[in-house]
């Protein structure tokens, strides 16, 4: 199939036709494209504005649902805003097999890689709110975000963490042991991919920092036990 037919179909699924397609290539591009023998433009620039856009229509929601403080606010937005949410909105959208990628990115597993599919679907919103506007990011977003978020919303509020420990020693299973699986991103804006073992159980999760990514790997834990 034709890169423009490829485009198409996956517009249908995004529910968004570009006016400007460019837009829509370099939010498919990941850095490795090209293995480093020409310079393409990727989705990094468009996944950073994508992720503030994310986290703008989110705050909003905790505005309304929530009448934490600043304080609990921004937690309850650092716990809902996760690669693993974006990855499954870029699963639901089928973005991990049009991504442009090296061969040796794409043998590595980039195509079913969180980080990767969860910055894929970020850079996608925010070409949509480039090449629509507010409007349609918006849209986008209640499509494909909104009930995602309140389900995380609904769950229990206390900490993961401390949830783990005490359903593992009433399990009698060995305490929760944490492990950094991936670091990226540059020093002012890194992300962190944590993997949490009990006995022969695991869950994983990512975050801007190793104790967001511990939070979401103890909660990925605790859904798969519920």
């Amino acid at each position: 199939m034709s890169l423009d037919r490829r485009l198409s179909a996956l517009e249908d699924r995004l529910g968004y036709e570009f006016s400007d397609r460019v837009l829509l290539v370099q939010a498919l591009t990941h850095g490795s494209y090209g293995d480093g023998q020409r310079k393409v433009d990727n989705y990094q620039r468009l996944e950073f504005l994508g992720d503030r856009v994310l986290g703008l229509f989110t705050a909003g929601i905790l505005y309304l649902k929530s009448g934490d403080d600043e304080g609990g606010l921004a937690r309850k937005l650092n716990a809902l805003v996760r690669k693993e949410t974006c990855a499954e909105v870029a699963e639901e959208l089928e973005l991990g097999e049009i991504i442009r990628m090296s061969k040796a990115t794409e043998k590595q597993g980039g195509r079913e890689r969180v980080s990767i599919l969860g910055d894929a679907s970020e850079a996608i919103l925010g070409a949509i709110y480039l090449d629509g506007g507010y409007a349609a990011a918006k849209e986008f977003y209640e499509r494909h975000w909104h009930d995602r978020m309140l389900d995380v919303l609904d769950r229990s509020l206390k900490d993961p963490k401390t949830e783990l420990q005490e359903q593992a020693a009433a399990k009698k299973y060995s305490s929760p042991a944490y492990h950094v699986v991936e670091q990226s991103g540059p020093d002012h804006r890194p992300s962190f991919v944590i993997k949490v073992l009990v006995d022969d159980f695991s869950g994983t999760g990512s975050g801007p920092s190793k104790k967001d990514a511990e939070r979401q790997a103890a909660q990925n834990l605790l859904d798969q036990w519920k």
